[in-house]
């Protein structure tokens, strides 16, 4: 953040530890864990997710390793800038935008969805349909009025909710372990079957929505400057919670999995609420699902709305965009017209229906992918060319985990490719994804003469 701008450090390490945590369970396993036993059958999603986790796990170890060097806030912006250079810098901040910017309007869009369970008549007024998805009026007011009160509340300068975050997120975790408790001892084992659904190809399918999942460990190098944390302890931190998040995943999909059949599970609006209800014999406990659940929507929007304004902030600050979006609010601090301009994009999602969902989730995860990528080149060009830069946490002894991590990546970023099993839908996708890259070129092309033409230099 800006140097003249007081930043208190009021986070602990549980604080930050259910921050992470808590952006990373969210809501997405509510919504989409039907999706991905249904493409690649119970133990094919189990793989994909472990797969998708391991990538994660060494990206995090790079992240660790470079949130307690360089404690700023800007995360990957910072890292890249520092390792690589400014233009390399723009595109990985610019990626991790998208990444945040897809999350909040995924919850803008999984809100309705939500309420469509527990209301399954209340969708009225009939506007048009897009992918086969009807949307009503009503269901698209949900999404768009939700989204409108999170930016208003986060306009208004949301004081750090270290407390709620960790109340909501201790909710949603125990209702989870009903869950999978349930499903692991009143679940049928035949309901697993089929173990594999379209082999390495449906396992690719899903492990391509796996970085979308994951992301919220980088919220922790966001909210570095205000942990009142040991810098060594910001990299276990941030691995404990990647490792809580992956058995989390592949342990709620097995119990969906063994609680509700592939007949049912098709048919259902969203099984993970029905298997809730299938595994203990009433309807009630898929409602007590859902409202846990939506404790996940808002500790994911708030954290990914405050993350992603903090990256386009931190952007503003270095020039690479223009200043409008560094604009502070001078009571609260906050960066109040990029979090308008996220709350405006995710206000327009919902127009777009459901299958606003998955678009979200794949073009989101190869942004991230993308950042990822850079994060972890930066790693090794630091680990190459500042040997004695001070580092309170690190990854080992070599740059063998910088390279993994770069190895993985691009093999992610090759999956979303076109004519790989698990490409980019054609044309949503590539028209969310290819719009926020062409944004970022005539941004960046506008900014030119302010942007940076050499690495920056940390002063810790």
């Amino acid at each position: 953040m800006q140097k003249d701008r007081n930043v208190e450090k009021v986070l602990s390490r549980w604080d930050v530890l259910f921050l992470a945590f808590g952006a990373m369970i969210g809501w997405g396993w509510v919504v989409l864990s039907g999706e991905w036993i249904i493409g690649a059958g119970t133990i094919g999603a189990m793989i994909a997710f472990v797969a998708g986790g391991i990538l994660v796990i060494y990206v995090g170890l790079t992240y660790a390793e470079l949130a307690s060097s360089m404690p700023t806030t800007g995360g990957a912006l910072i890292y890249v800038l520092r390792g690589v250079g400014p233009k390399s810098a723009f595109v990985a901040a610019w990626m991790l935008a998208l990444g945040y910017i897809s999350v909040v309007a995924f919850e803008a869009v999984a809100l309705p969805t939500v309420i469509e369970y527990i209301f399954p008549n209340y969708k009225v007024g009939y506007m048009y349909t897009i992918n086969d998805y009807e949307v009503y009026a009503s269901w698209v007011l949900v999404g768009v009025g939700a989204s409108i009160f999170v930016t208003i509340i986060n306009y208004l300068g949301v004081k750090s909710a270290a407390f709620l975050q960790m109340v909501l997120t201790i909710i949603i975790a125990l209702i989870g372990l009903l869950l999978i408790f349930g499903g692991i001892f009143n679940g049928e084992t035949a309901n697993a079957d089929p173990l594999f659904v379209g082999g390495i190809g449906g396992i690719m399918v899903v492990a391509i929505m796996t970085p979308f999942m994951f992301v919220g460990f980088d919220v922790i190098p966001q909210t570095a400057e205000e942990m009142n944390v040991p810098a060594k302890a910001i990299g276990r931190i941030l691995i404990l919670s990647v490792i809580l998040a992956v058995i989390w995943y592949v342990a709620v999909i097995l119990a969906v999995a063994l609680g509700l059949d592939k007949e049912s599970m098709v048919a259902s609006t969203l099984p993970t609420a029905d298997a809730m209800a299938a595994v203990f014999g009433s309807d009630i406990w898929g409602i007590v699902l859902i409202l846990g659940g939506i404790a996940g929507i808002l500790t994911s929007w708030n954290a990914f709305i405050i993350g992603g304004s903090r990256i386009l902030f931190a952007m503003a600050d270095k020039k690479m965009i223009p200043a409008w979006f560094g604009k502070l609010d001078s009571k609260h601090g906050t960066p109040t017209n990029s979090v308008l301009f996220i709350g405006g994009l995710a206000t327009v999602a919902p127009l777009l229906g459901r299958p606003m969902l998955v678009w979200l989730v794949d073009a989101g995860g190869l942004a991230i992918v993308i950042a990822y990528l850079l994060a972890a080149v930066a790693f090794v060009q630091l680990r190459k060319h500042e040997p004695d830069m001070e580092r309170p946490f690190r990854a080992g002894k070599s740059s063998i985990v910088g390279w993994l991590a770069i190895i993985f990546s691009i093999f992610f970023v090759i999956l979303y490719l076109p004519g790989m099993p698990a490409s980019l839908v054609w044309p949503y996708e590539w028209f969310i994804f290819a719009g926020w890259v062409v944004l970022g070129l005539l941004l960046m092309f506008a900014m030119r003469k302010n942007f940076p033409k050499e690495k920056m230099k940390f002063d810790k």
